[in-house]
């Protein structure tokens, strides 16, 4: 599906950085220097580019309090893709596990039969 408009999201989840900074926020908005708080292992400019390309993807919104810039988490592009990927083959792996689970029964129920009758 050329031009899929979820690209930049998939390339903002692709960094595992950027899933930590997701992970940060899921627990509530945090401002730009609690971020980079968050990450002392990298440099503020780091987490900044990290920031922007979450931003790029529409995976964080920012607003403007005063001095402070404030991060929360957008879950729409992450329900997006849940749509788009993970919604359309959760029936079809339902079905094969559901057949799976249908035959170990039908194979273990002759064996059920067996001890039952030497029981008695």
């Amino acid at each position: 599906m050329p031009g899929d408009d979820l690209d930049e999201v998939w390339k903002a989840l692709s960094d595992n950085t950027r899933r930590s900074i997701l992970d940060l926020l899921r627990q509530g908005p945090r401002t730009t220097t609690q971020i980079v708080e968050a990450f002392p292992h990298l440099s503020r400019f780091g987490v900044m580019k990290h920031i922007e390309v979450l931003r790029g993807a529409d995976l964080i919104h920012t607003r403007e309090e005063s001095r402070q810039r404030i991060n929360s988490l957008n879950v729409v592009p992450i329900r997006q893709i849940y749509e788009r990927w993970v919604g359309r083959f959760e029936e079809l792996w339902t079905s094969h596990l559901l057949r799976i689970k249908e035959d170990a029964e039908a194979k273990a129920a002759p064996a059920q039969m067996k001890k039952g009758s030497k029981k008695g």
